[in-house]
């Protein structure tokens, strides 16, 4: 029965508490000995196994009593570690935070308590959310459970690598994570998950640990697409304290994924073709056009000029905001600090000693392209460039519903692989990354697995706040791929 209860999607498991199939509290006992169980995969910072018996036996009592409060009541989930838990370390996988337990509660996570949602613990990240492979966390890096029989271990992609691990590997039925350029997305990808980025500003960004202000949104991390429509509902919202939100109803992402996608216009933008694609990603992008129009869609054919300057144009962006967030982390207010004689080498000392590598190289670029002399020539050049992206979308979406691209450029490698060449792991995000320039709802479908049999994904960017249509094409995806392969360490697929 446990093993049957981690395998669970949160659809499947809801209709089982509403059925009384099962409780909320043995569902929580089920994955907390599946964290237990995969501790070598690192992919949890802190467990949290009290407090999830504890609001799993409030949701018991609320089922018992016919007034459950959503559909996530009772449905175990892995909050990424830069989420603000009131009374629960949060750390950002940064040394610069061990030990730093918030006295509030991030919007987010408040949104999913209330909806009756069970925390399992914190998962493990890129520190600070900077890393596309979740090799820079202070706490190690997480390993992906897919693995193939080459002894290696590798990478869940980041910087939700944790939380990816934890879904992929059924310690949690779903989990939050966060998106900059890719960091929901791309993990999703490389451990076989739906992974959905919200529109910029469909999820509130208060209490959530910042990189880059105008680029970070919380999304879901799930195993089919329903979910990550149920998850969004209870995440999503206006929040007063977030400036950036929308103030607007939500519609019923779920009830919105009913119909077919007869008629609807992919467009399928020719600059997503770069050099160095494997022929496999190639191949399967083609069969994902092939399966929306056998589902009635048209594909159409867009243009998006400027994707070659995309990643150039983040990488000076998001760490220039991130240059400015992290100031706030000197050592005097929270936090670490290290002891020195004065106060400018008590600053020097606890950013050098607090923050990673590449934290510390992402902070040096955005304060030299934020500097006097290069503010022009860099900043203000990017973000011009940022705003004809963001333009050419529009254009596009004057042709297309939808678009269709490939998540990433290559399936899960190595831990260990990339880690000299910092530009070669930029490109993890080649694909994805546009879409957060442009602040566009998008999202990872598994469509297949690579010649090795490691999963990959199909990626679709809708229009601004149209999940709702970005989901109903997803499904369409899913239900052509019928991806079911589980990670060997699970079983066969």
């Amino acid at each position: 029965m446990s093993d049957a209860l981690t395998h669970l999607t949160i659809a499947e498991a809801r209709d089982g508490l509403a059925a009384k199939k099962f409780s909320a509290v043995e569902l929580a006992h089920a994955h907390i000995a599946a964290m237990e169980a995969m501790r070598d995969l690192n992919a949890f910072v802190t467990e949290t196994p009290e407090i999830a018996l504890e609001r799993a036996g409030q949701s018991d009592a609320r089922h018992g009593a016919g007034s459950a409060a959503s559909a996530m009541d009772g449905i175990p989930v892995a909050v990424k570690d830069l989420f603000c838990t009131e009374g629960v370390q949060t750390t950002a996988s940064s040394h610069m935070l061990e030990g730093f337990v918030p006295t509030y509660e991030s919007t987010v996570t408040a949104n999913l308590r209330k909806a009756g949602a069970v925390m399992l613990g914190k998962t493990n990240m890129d520190e600070f959310a900077m890393g596309s492979a979740n090799i820079t966390s202070y706490f190690g890096p997480v390993k992906n459970p897919w693995r193939l029989n080459d002894g290696k271990d590798r990478v869940p992609g980041g910087s939700s690598g944790g939380s990816a691990a934890a879904v992929a590997a059924r310690m949690a039925i779903c989990a939050t994570g966060s998106d900059t350029g890719g960091s929901i997305r791309q993990p999703a990808a490389f451990c076989g998950l739906v992974g959905l980025k919200p529109t910029y500003g469909r999820c509130s960004r208060w209490g959530m640990v910042a990189f880059a202000s105008s680029l970070d949104q919380a999304g879901p991390m799930t195993r089919s697409v329903r979910d990550a429509a149920i998850m969004l509902q209870s995440m999503a919202g206006f929040d007063p304290k977030d400036s950036t939100v929308v103030n607007e109803p939500l519609p019923n992402f779920e009830a919105a994924m009913a119909g077919s996608i007869k008629g609807l216009k992919v467009g399928i933008p020719i600059e997503y073709r770069i050099d160095g694609m494997s022929s496999e990603i190639e191949k399967l992008w083609q069969t994902g056009i092939d399966w929306l129009k056998d589902a009635g869609a048209e594909p159409v054919e867009v243009t998006l000029p400027h994707t070659k300057d995309a990643l150039a144009t983040y990488y000076i962006v998001a760490p220039a905001e991130a240059s400015s967030n992290l100031a706030r982390y000197d050592g005097v207010r929270y936090g670490l600090r290290v002891s020195a004689d004065d106060l400018t080498d008590m600053y020097e000392q606890t950013r050098a000693a607090g923050f990673g590598r590449e934290v510390r190289r992402r902070i040096l670029i955005g304060t030299y392209v934020l500097s006097a002399g290069y503010y022009d020539a860099y900043y203000v050049k990017a973000q011009k460039v940022r705003a004809l992206i963001a333009q050419e979308f529009a254009e596009a979406f004057k042709k297309a519903d939808v678009l269709l691209t490939p998540t990433a450029p290559f399936p899960a490698f190595a831990i260990g692989e990339k880690m000299d060449d910092p530009v070669q792991m930029y490109i993890n995000d080649v694909f994805t990354v546009p879409a957060s320039l442009a602040g566009l709802p998008a999202m990872s479908v598994p469509a297949g697995l690579s010649a090795d049999g490691l999963p990959l994904g199909l990626h679709l960017i809708g229009k601004p706040f149209d999940e709702a249509t970005l989901l109903r094409v997803g499904q369409a995806v899913e239900q052509a791929a019928n991806f079911t392969a589980l990670p060997q360490l699970l079983g066969k697929a």
